[in-house]
């Protein structure tokens, strides 16, 4: 694999925690971004703290990495999934 110009990029794209779906971080449904996470946080047997933990700490990586370039609405479709990963993991 040809290094990444941005290390960021190879994290999300090649996580030592987590099998990430493509995309994720793209789509427009919170919902399904934080139910994604759970499942790859679920399914992981890499991570090193609880699956809340592990999907928590890679959504909001990638929303600290991706920064001023990260569209507006997408960081509002981003931020609306921590709640939902709150919720799925049953910590309103």
């Amino acid at each position: 694999m040809a290094k990444s110009r941005k290390w960021s990029q190879g994290v999300t794209g090649h996580s030592d925690a987590l099998d990430l779906e493509e995309g994720v971080f793209s789509g427009k449904d919170p919902d399904a971004i934080a139910e994604s996470l759970r499942k790859s946080a679920e399914a992981s047997d890499r991570k090193k703290g609880s699956p809340y933990q592990s999907a928590m700490s890679m959504l909001t990586f990638y929303i600290n990495r991706a920064g001023k370039d990260l569209d507006p609405k997408q960081k509002k479709v981003l931020e609306d999934a921590k709640d939902s990963l709150r919720r799925a993991f049953g910590r309103d």
